[in-house]
C-alpha cells in the first residue's frame, strides 16, 4: 500500500496562550494529536524527545527566535529524536508580513508561510497540503480493502456506505490504514495518534479500537476487520477487508 501520512502528531509553538489552546483544540478536532509549547525552551524539550509530523511555529517568542529554531530543527539531529523519519515540516505563524520577511523564514527552513490573523480552514487546509508532501502526492485518498477515506473532507467509507466516526476513531482508522497489516502496540498507538495528555495507565486505547471495530465490521465479515494479537496490540487486516490492498492518488 503506498502511505499517505505515516504519523500525524503536531506540535503548536504559540506563546499567546489563548492562540496556541484555539489551534490546538482546531486540530484536535480533526483527530490530529497535538502537543503545545509556549515558548522556545518549551519547544526544544519537546523536540527532543518526541517524533513530531509537523511544527506550526511563532516567531515571536519570549526566550528565543523562532527563525533560528526553524533552522535548529532542520540541522540539530537533538531535535529528530526518530532516525526512521524524516524532520517535522514548519509552519510559520506570524504577523510579519513583508515579503523579505517571508523570503526569510523559508530561507531559514520554514515550509509554509501563513500571517497572522488567519483563518483556521486555511491553517487546517495547509496543514492538510504538508502532510501529504512526504508521500509525494496531491491526493488525500487512502483505500485498504473496502475502506476508502478522504483525508480532506474527514470521510470513510465501506462499499460506498459512509460511516460515521468521531475524531479519535478517524485518527485511528488513519494510522491503521497506512500501516496495514501491522501490529501496532497499545504503546504505539498512544505516541501516534493520542497527544501527551493521554494516560497510558487508562484504557481509552482499547476503548477506542473496540468502537472503532464494530463501526466498521460488516455482518458478514468472516472475523473483525482489526484483530485483537494478544500481548502484542492490534492489526487491521486488508484481507478480510474483502478485496486486495491497494491505494487511491
Amino acid at each position: 500500500m503506498t502511505v499517505t501520512v505515516t504519523r500525524v502528531r503536531i506540535l503548536v509553538v504559540e506563546d499567546e496562550t489563548d492562540l496556541a489552546d484555539a489551534i490546538a483544540m482546531g486540530l484536535r478536532r480533526e483527530g490530529y494529536a497535538v502537543d503545545v509549547a509556549n515558548d522556545y525552551r518549551g519547544a526544544t524539550d519537546r523536540l527532543a524527545v518526541t517524533p513530531y509530523d509537523l511544527v506550526t511555529l511563532d516567531l515571536n517568542l519570549p526566550d528565543g527566535d523562532g527563525l533560528e529554531l526553524a533552522s535548529r530543527i532542520r540541522s540539530d539531529p537533538t531535535m529528530a529524536p526518530d532516525d526512521d523519519q524524516p524532520a517535522a515540516r514548519i509552519l510559520m505563524l506570524t504577523a510579519r508580513d513583508g515579503v523579505g520577511e517571508r523570503v526569510v523564514g523559508l530561507d531559514q527552513g520554514a515550509d509554509d508561510y501563513l500571517v497572522k490573523p488567519f483563518d483556521f480552514a486555511e491553517l487546517s487546509a495547509r496543514v492538510r497540503s504538508l502532510l501529504r508532501r512526504d508521500a509525494g502526492r496531491s491526493g488525500a485518498r487512502l483505500t485498504v480493502g473496502e475502506l476508502e477515506m478522504d483525508t480532506a473532507r474527514f470521510e470513510v467509507t465501506r462499499r460506498g456506505r459512509l460511516l460515521d466516526l468521531t475524531a479519535k476513531e478517524f485518527a485511528l482508522l488513519r494510522y491503521f490504514m497506512t500501516h496495514s497489516g501491522e501490529v501496532l502496540s497499545q504503546e504505539r498507538l498512544l505516541e501516534h495518534v493520542w497527544d501527551e495528555n493521554a494516560d497510558p495507565l487508562t484504557n481509552t486505547v482499547r476503548v477506542t479500537v473496540g468502537t472503532l471495530r464494530r463501526k466498521i465490521t460488516r455482518d458478514d465479515d468472516p472475523e473483525p476487520p482489526i484483530e485483537t494479537v494478544i500481548g502484542a496490540g492490534y492489526r487491521l487486516r486488508p484481507d478480510v477487508i474483502g478485496v486486495p490492498d491497494k491505494a487511491d492518488g
